[in-house]
């Protein structure tokens, strides 16, 4: 598989997931990295591992503001430089562990594994709509490459094979009508239009048996693999006005944790049920196929294994080649 990008945001951790004045440890872009919540509510992003003896710095503890390694003692700050040394002597200036930016915004805690001087906050994408009440935070650990997760994403065509049994989609998508949209700020849209269709099988118990509706998908995609699915559900002929149901936007966020692996980040409402649907969809529907295809692939490239294009793709592909794009300029910024 190809490099990552490295002057992008990615999503380390929902914030939930480091309790205040904590720490926790995170597989990221194939390397562990600890986080740690700070006194004054912002967090630490530092490599878990001592550079004196490699041992995990997660293994220590963090008190005021410094982590401490469990072996031999050595505290390290923010910075990653030593600042406590047990023994007699100052702390030894050439042991640093490394750090990356970390910024906590829309409930989740992002890192910049690039050039720290282009880590503007600014160019994460907003997902102010997850800060919303009744809503739960998860994450799911995906044996797919993330950019075979995108690729599931950005072409929801799949939820009429795969995702019978819980959405019921009725073959909407079949007449649907698809639009690809580049905006000037790197965003991809995979929009999905189906007017006059037949409902979702869980939307039937709401209109009456002859009832049509005119349903929207759009999947908006921003570099790496930072997705927020938009479903709309009217009754046809109204303009969308006459709502179904309300509007509902979710996140769903891909990090790699190795070239084989992903962290899958995505809401859902506070309910036992809607936590059991998400799993149904993504752990028994989405992954068994995610799995199958990085087992086929296995360590080989995406392009070199000679994929066929269809039109649905149209989406995925365009995220793919951006990413493409991304890589060959940070190649060429390095040479």
């Amino acid at each position: 598989m190809s490099d990552y990008v490295r002057n992008l945001w990615y999503l380390a951790a929902w914030d939930h997931e480091v309790s205040p004045g904590g720490m926790m440890s995170r597989r990221l872009l194939d390397e562990t990295w600890l986080i740690a919540s700070l006194s004054d509510g912002t967090y630490a992003m530092l490599a878990d591992r001592c550079p004196h003896r490699f041992v995990p710095l997660s293994k220590g503890q963090l008190q005021d503001d410094v982590i401490h390694c469990p072996y031999h003692g050595l505290g390290f700050d923010r910075t990653g430089a030593c600042v406590h040394n047990p023994f007699p002597a100052p702390p030894p200036a050439h042991a640093r562990a490394r750090t990356m930016p970390v910024v906590h915004r829309h409930r989740g805690l992002w890192f910049w594994p690039g050039d720290p001087e282009q880590a503007d906050p600014a160019l994460i994408p907003d997902f102010a709509f997850v800060d919303r009440g009744g809503m739960q935070r998860s994450r799911l650990v995906i044996q797919g490459n993330y950019e075979l997760m995108t690729d599931n994403l950005m072409d929801l065509t799949h939820a009429e094979f795969l995702h019978i049994a819980s959405f019921g989609v009725n073959g909407s998508i079949f007449s649907g009508r698809q639009s690809v949209l580049t905006e000037e700020s790197g965003a991809i849209w995979n929009n999905w239009d189906m007017e006059a269709v037949t409902p979702p099988m869980w939307a039937e118990p709401m209109l009456g048996d002859a009832e049509l509706v005119d349903q929207w998908l759009h999947m908006r995609w921003h570099a790496p693999a930072s997705m927020a699915l938009t479903v709309g559900l009217a009754k046809a002929g109204t303009g969308r006005a006459d709502m179904v149901v309300p509007v509902m936007t979710n996140p769903h966020i891909i990090t790699p944790e190795t070239r084989t692996s992903c962290h899958y980040f995505y809401d859902h409402e506070a309910s036992p049920e809607a936590k059991a649907l998400a799993r149904q969809v993504f752990v028994e529907e989405d992954e068994p196929m995610i799995e199958a295809a990085q087992e086929a692939l296995g360590d080989g490239d995406f392009w070199a294994a000679r994929p066929a294009i269809l039109e649905t793709d149209a989406g995925a592909i365009r995220a793919r080649r951006r990413l493409m794009q991304l890589r060959r300029a940070e190649a060429q910024a390095a040479a």
